[in-house]
C-alpha cells in the first residue's frame, strides 16, 4: 500500500513592503562654522581689501627701495673706478710733462744727444716710479729659474755660465700688478754649457 505524498504547495511569495520615503532634513552644519550675515560679509570684504591693498603698496615701496639700490651701487661703482683712474692718472701726469719737454729739447738746433738720452732715462724712471706706486712690477727673471706661472719659453739656446732650465735671455719684460701676472716675460732658456768638441788628438795612433 502506497503512501500518498503530500502536495506541494508553493509559498505564496510576499509582497515586499513599500520603503519609507526619505525625510527631507537640512545638511549638516560643520562645526566652528557659524551662519553670517551679509553686513559680516560684507566687513569681511572690506577688510581683505585693505589688507590686499596695503600688501601692494609694500611691495611696490619694496621694488622702489631695490631699484635705487641697484642705481646707488652702480653709481658708487662708477665713482669707485672713476677715483682709482683719476690717482693713477695724477701721478703719470707729470711723467707727460717731462716727456713734453723733452721733445722740445730735442727740437732744439744745438741739441745735446747725450743730454737728450739722459733726460729720456730720468722720464723712464719717473714713470715706473709711478706706476711701482699703483703696484706694478716688473718680471726681468735673467739667471732665475724657468716659471711657466711667469714667464713665456720662446726658446732654448745653451749658455757657457748659466746652468740648465734657467732664463738666459729676457727678449720682453713681463710685469705683474699687485703680485698678480699681468703680462708674462719672453725669456730664452738655457739648455746648460755647449757640449765640447771631441779632441780629434785623442784615440789617434802614430
Amino acid at each position: 500500500m502506497s503512501q500518498t505524498e503530500p502536495a506541494h504547495v508553493n509559498p505564496t511569495p510576499s509582497t515586499p513592503e513599500t520603503e519609507p520615503a526619505a525625510a527631507t532634513t537640512p545638511p549638516p552644519v560643520e562645526p566652528g562654522v557659524s551662519s553670517v550675515t551679509a553686513a559680516e560679509y560684507e566687513a569681511l570684504l572690506a577688510t581683505a581689501k585693505k589688507e590686499a591693498a596695503d600688501n601692494y603698496d609694500r611691495y611696490l615701496r619694496s621694488v622702489a627701495d631695490l631699484e635705487n639700490y641697484r642705481k646707488r651701487a652702480v653709481r658708487d661703482r662708477e665713482d669707485a673706478a672713476h677715483r682709482s683712474a683719476t690717482r693713477i692718472l695724477e701721478d703719470l701726469i707729470p711723467v707727460l710733462d717731462n716727456l713734453s719737454l723733452g721733445l722740445q729739447a730735442a727740437k732744439a738746433p744745438n741739441a745735446d744727444l747725450k743730454t737728450l738720452v739722459g733726460g729720456v732715462e730720468m722720464v723712464g724712471q719717473q714713470l715706473k716710479s709711478a706706476l711701482a706706486g699703483h703696484g706694478l712690477a716688473e718680471v726681468s727673471p735673467l739667471g732665475q729659474p724657468f716659471d711657466p706661472n711667469l714667464h713665456e719659453a720662446i726658446s732654448q739656446q745653451p749658455h757657457p755660465e748659466i746652468a740648465a732650465d734657467r732664463v738666459c735671455g729676457v727678449v720682453r719684460i713681463g710685469y705683474t700688478l699687485n703680485s698678480r701676472l699681468v703680462r708674462a716675460a719672453s725669456v730664452i732658456v738655457s739648455t746648460g754649457a755647449p757640449e765640447k768638441p771631441a779632441d780629434p788628438s785623442v784615440g789617434v795612433v802614430v
